[in-house]
């Protein structure tokens, strides 16, 4: 009897792991690990990136004079993400962790209690009525393209100085979507945000006192884009007919105590004391596909309530400048039937006199091949920055290469 028994669990053991094996061999790469039940789906993947940078310095815009080469190797981006739903599809989530070296940084100090900035996305989002849902978590705000746009689906091996200088990037709180169509083929998405305003993964309560607010509105005018084509990088879906996304968004983030609002140093006076005044970010920004040619832009323009990007303390002494001014990006390309992509890249960068920053003009071209579109593919790009009021080494050429696996 002990021995039946024994066979029985040994045959049951066998068959489940056939059914797995069989399972597995059903699954593509790039789509993830699928486990399904009765009431909830999960799809778990990793991915990352390796990447090869190099940059000069050059003179006064005089490639006679291009020194101080600076190499580098490293893990650019590691990453853990599972999503699916839960008890009902109307109940999604989605968790994704970091794990490089520089998707950890940032954490040694008391605003996140000196730990490790792990969490990238932690949000359950709750379908409760028809084109209505409400998402409560940890996750990209609503504000510009690029930024929104995953990291694993880009265009150019790294986002362009707009993003970095003007985004208002990861937060906590809360956001109502909305999706509405209007007649055959118009579509209509807003979406509001409620958050902290300092960025993800603080843990020392909101130190600021003030809220984030953010309202986006993105209008489809030809329709929605195949596979959400309006959020990655190059027309790797080949639209057939010409596809168009317009969107505005407009931030307003309240006693915010960090330089560029969710992120940037934190402003504090000689007693560690949290200063703040609230700063507006507006973000214009388009999405055109049709055919492998692709067409990105975006505007962004950050003020402070008061028009002045000074913060000063008690006895009127200046203990921040918040990075204030406005920002300019282009970018397209064109995707060859062999799946190798060219695209060029025009970005300005124009601070406002009174940060001390200087002005950025920065001209790309980046050359992709998409094995298995942006889940396994090899991008290069070659840039050059010019940076104004600065000394004559300050100005950058650059060379990048990138592998992507993402499974």
């Amino acid at each position: 009897m002990k021995l039946g028994k024994k066979i029985l669990a040994i045959a049951l053991l066998a068959s489940a792991t056939q059914a797995v094996t069989a399972q597995a061999k059903k699954q593509k790469f790039g789509k993830g690990i699928v486990i399904e039940g009765e009431n909830f789906k999960l799809k778990s993947a990793f991915r990352f990136q390796s990447l090869f940078s190099n940059e000069w310095n050059v003179r006064n815009d005089d490639f006679n004079y291009v020194e101080g080469l600076n190499s580098n190797f490293l893990v650019r981006r590691a990453r853990l993400k599972f999503n699916g739903w839960a008890y009902s599809p109307k109940v999604k989530y989605k968790m994704e962790l970091g794990l490089s070296n520089r998707d950890l940084s940032g954490g040694d100090s008391p605003e996140y209690k000196n730990a490790s900035r792990m969490i990238l996305d932690a949000y359950v989002e709750y379908n409760f009525y028809k084109g209505f849902s409400i998402l409560v978590g940890q996750t990209k705000l609503p504000g510009n393209r690029e930024r929104v746009i995953s990291s694993a689906n880009m265009q150019f091996v790294d986002r362009s100085r707009l993003n970095s200088k003007f985004t208002i990037d990861r937060d906590m709180g809360a956001m109502l979507k909305h999706k509405a169509s209007i007649g055959e083929t118009f579509k209509l998405k807003s979406v509001y945000s409620f958050a902290q305003g300092a960025g993800r993964n603080i843990t020392a309560g909101n130190l600021g006192g003030g809220f984030s607010h953010t309202l986006k509105v993105e209008a489809y005018p030809m329709g929605e884009f195949a596979s959400k084509g309006d959020y990655s990088g190059g027309d790797l879906k080949r639209e057939q007919k010409p596809k168009l996304a317009v969107a505005v968004a407009y931030n307003i983030n309240t006693n915010a105590v960090r330089e560029r609002g969710q992120g940037g140093s934190f402003i504090t006076d000689a007693n560690g004391n949290y200063h703040g005044k609230t700063i507006n970010t507006l973000f214009a920004d388009l999405m055109f596909k049709y055919k492998g040619i692709s067409l990105m832009a975006e505007f962004a323009q950050r003020v402070t309530a008061d028009g002045s990007p000074h913060v000063f303390d008690e006895n009127n002494l200046n203990i921040g400048t918040y990075y204030t001014g406005h920002a300019l990006n282009v970018q397209g390309g064109y995707l060859f039937k062999s799946n190798y992509e060219i695209a060029g890249r025009y970005t300005l960068v124009t601070p406002e006199a009174a940060t001390g920053s200087s002005s950025e003009n920065e001209y790309g071209i980046a050359l992709s091949k998409y094995v298995v579109g942006h889940k396994l593919k090899v991008q290069t790009d070659l840039g050059y920055r010019q940076v104004s009021n600065t000394t004559a080494k300050d100005d950058k050429l650059f060379w990048r290469v990138q592998v992507d696996f993402h499974f």
